[in-house]
């Protein structure tokens, strides 16, 4: 199968001023990735042209990706809080248009951490009822929303591919497709391979990501026995390597991720190596 591979921007770290934005951008190329996930950004902040030129001055595509956070979350009681999340959506699909990027995924339905209370049948339709809207802004300009269900310590809405196949289902809306991450699959699916085919045509956009977001082929997940499920469901979205250091990120958002010791330190170093593994893994998997 034909597959395009991406990498995650935050491999070089969470910077998106213009010069660190080209050294990623330009870091993703040379490595070879097909394209490369931009975090998105602050456009009362940011110029998203700086993105726009150093992504056709590298000849590179791009997706974009976010996490909400309590003080935005869509799928809280509180009407200013979901404002705010909605904006912060709406947002994310204006930046990703503005730079010519086709999806716009993460975590999207509710914020990303541990939450203190039970899931409800209310916030799962609060969800929902911005996600309509934030799809139909993608809708017109021409942009999929990936819905990435994580782990039970960073949501208590989404946490396996069934509840987020028929979320999606549930959203009624033909841009809106399962964003599957690895890491947090491993850690909630009885299989990988499983959880593929319970996304099936659903599935738009994977994370491959090792189970303990370090170096891809170091840790439990089976590369090979996974991009087989991939192949048996037809899925042509992106693979897109997330992996994070400390060294790299800084102590701030190594804190908000959990990223408590390093696993790799060379950010050229692992982008090339991640790319060569998946490629050599799909070569056994067509080969077999």
């Amino acid at each position: 199968m034909t597959q395009l591979f991406g990498i995650h921007a935050g491999v070089w770290g969470f910077d998106w001023s213009p010069v660190a934005a080209d050294r990623a951008i330009g870091a993703a190329a040379a490595a070879g990735y097909d394209l490369i996930e931009i975090p998105a950004i602050d456009r009362e902040v940011l110029d998203a042209g700086d993105t726009v030129r150093a992504l056709s001055r590298h000849g590179i595509d791009a997706s974009v990706s976010l996490a909400l956070s309590f003080s935005d979350d869509i799928s809280d009681a509180d009407p200013a809080r979901r404002a705010r999340g909605e904006h912060r959506l709406t947002e994310a699909m204006h930046f990703a248009a503005d730079i010519g990027a086709t999806f716009v995924g993460g975590v999207v339905f509710s914020a990303m951490g541990r939450y203190d209370r039970l899931p409800t049948t209310a916030a799962r339709e609060r969800s929902l009822d911005v996600l309509r809207r934030v799809a139909a802004v993608g809708a017109r300009a021409g942009v999929t929303l990936g819905v990435e269900y994580v782990n039970r310590y960073e949501s208590n809405l989404l946490n396996t591919a069934a509840q987020t196949a028929r979320f999606v289902d549930d959203m009624g809306a033909s841009n809106v497709v399962v964003h599957l991450d690895t890491f947090h699959a491993a850690m909630e699916e009885q299989s990988l391979s499983a959880a593929v085919e319970t996304a099936g045509r659903r599935l738009g956009y994977l994370h491959a990501s090792e189970s303990h977001r370090g170096r891809l082929g170091t840790g439990t997940i089976d590369w090979t026995a996974l991009l087989a499920a991939l192949a048996a469901v037809g899925f042509a979205g992106p693979i897109t390597v997330e992996s994070f250091s400390p060294v790299v990120i800084g102590e701030t958002s190594a804190i908000d991720i959990g990223l408590w010791h390093p696993l790799w330190s060379d950010p050229d170093e692992l982008a090339a190596s991640s790319l060569a593994f998946l490629k050599a893994r799909l070569a056994e998997t067509v080969a077999s």
